[in-house]
């Protein structure tokens, strides 16, 4: 009976060093895949156990492009990355801009509620007349 190998022992055999060679049809339909989206060229490298430069090799010869053309790779996903990152800075903001909403009607409601009260509720004490422990303040209220 044969024996079940694991996903590790099938990378540590991916990854031993021996030369080891491609059918033309496997790396056409890689690149097909590539070119295609499904798969990137740093998951090739990773599953197969090839280089990226191999990878890139097999780009060049075998992608539908003409020859001694530069092919940008996985440029789709930069403008995604910068789409969400856009995304991310007007949702950081929107959120700035509640939290400054929020601090200027907190300031205007304790600036109204001190000019009720008739002191600075700011200050982490009360009014003098309120302090019993400050001798002077108890002084200032006999007289």
């Amino acid at each position: 009976m044969a024996k079940k190998q694991t996903l590790s022992e099938l990378k540590f055999e991916a990854n031993t060093k021996y030369n080891r060679t491609f059918s033309e049809s496997f790396k056409k339909a890689k690149v097909k895949e590539i070119i295609e989206k499904r798969m990137s060229v740093k998951q090739v490298c990773e599953l197969y156990g090839v280089s990226r430069t191999s990878v890139y090799k097999w780009l060049y010869k075998f992608s539908s492009s003409a020859p001694g053309s530069k092919q940008v790779v996985q440029m789709e996903s930069e403008a995604l990355k910068t789409k969400h990152l856009l995304e991310k800075v007007a949702e950081l903001e929107r959120r700035l801009g509640q939290k400054q909403l929020e601090i200027d009607y907190l300031q205007e409601t304790l600036t109204v509620a001190s000019s009720e009260v008739g002191y600075d509720l700011k200050k982490k004490h009360g009014p003098a007349s309120l302090n019993i422990s400050d001798p002077i303040s108890r002084r200032e209220t006999i007289k």
